[in-house]
């Protein structure tokens, strides 16, 4: 990849939207940004006086503290609204809420929504940037970007890489972005999961459905665990969380299965016991924490190429 590339993107609404130079771009810039939460002053100016609305309708805590220590940290000015505190409660819709949010003038709003789509409406009754921050089933970019980076240090490429995503696929984001990401990248990725809980067209999306855990697990060089979405499904799609835990959690003989040297990651949080064994969630082969620390990185990198950082 060309240093001169350029970022011509002014909304981060999903991996779809991107090409793979613009991903390895966003993975550069975010390496380079990497360095300045390592500081003893962990502040740089890069983007004095930008406005920054964190404006989150569903719960968060690493994805919306991330995004406002990624601001801070470039001395922009940061808000968060949550949809309890917002004028949402009293029946104003998400677009009039962003109208008059835009009205002040931000730069940036960062959004995170139960519904698909609802960054993509944003995006089109407002001037200012939106980065989706997580919107219904849809997807997640800025976490697929994350987890794109922390494979990218521990294994110094993707491409060619064999990536096992197991779990809840349907009703997931992360997995939906993953999928476009690291395909894009030229990894392999398979997906294994109940059958309740595996969307329709799954090999469109680039991915290859496993019948079972251990299929898509042997010779793997990364295994994701994904959470059980409960608050996204209308009706129960498991007979149990017991009967998930000993038929599709990540346990160590699962994992024997894998390449040696394979990495254990979780967007979080972790149901332990459920999706993963404690004992591998604190092993030596997770990278968890790191995923974590590279989604400061990340997100000061996307907030760096949307708001004229390049200029």
């Amino acid at each position: 990849m060309s240093v001169e590339h350029i970022f011509s993107h002014r909304h981060i609404l999903g991996l779809a939207d991107l090409a793979p130079a613009d991903i390895a771009f966003v993975l550069q810039t975010a390496e380079s940004f990497k360095e300045i939460s390592q500081r003893s002053i962990k502040k740089v100016p890069t983007l004095r006086g930008k406005t920054v609305i964190n404006l989150f309708f569903e719960p968060s805590t690493r994805t919306r503290l991330s995004f406002e220590i990624a601001a801070k940290r470039m001395s922009a000015d940061t808000f968060n609204i949550s949809s309890a505190g917002s004028s949402a409660v009293k029946g104003e819709t998400m677009v009039d809420t962003a109208r008059n949010l835009a009205a002040m003038n931000p730069d940036c709003i960062i959004i995170r929504h139960s519904h698909s789509g609802a960054p993509e409406l944003l995006a089109r009754h407002i001037k200012a940037s939106v980065i989706n921050a997580g919107d219904g089933a849809h997807e997640h970019p800025s976490q697929a970007l994350l987890d794109l980076m922390t494979v990218r240090e521990h294994k110094g490429r993707i491409e060619g890489l064999k990536v096992a995503i197991i779990g809840d696929i349907t009703h997931s984001r992360v997995a939906h972005s993953n999928i476009i990401g690291f395909t894009k990248m030229g990894a392999e990725v398979r997906v294994a999961g109940p059958a309740t809980l595996i969307p329709p067209g799954i090999a469109a999306m680039g991915a290859r459905h496993c019948a079972t855990v251990r299929e898509a697990v042997r010779d793997a060089d990364v295994v994701m665990a994904l959470r059980i979405q409960q608050e996204r499904q209308l009706d129960p799609l498991l007979p149990s969380l017991r009967e998930y835990a000993i038929f599709y959690g990540i346990t160590p003989a699962v994992m024997a299965l894998a390449r040696p040297d394979a990495i254990i990651m979780h967007p979080g949080p972790i149901n332990r016991g459920i999706e993963l064994d404690p004992a591998l969630a604190d092993g030596s082969r997770s990278v968890i924490l790191d995923q974590v620390t590279n989604g400061v990185a990340v997100r000061m990198a996307l907030l760096y190429l949307i708001m004229g950082g390049a200029e």
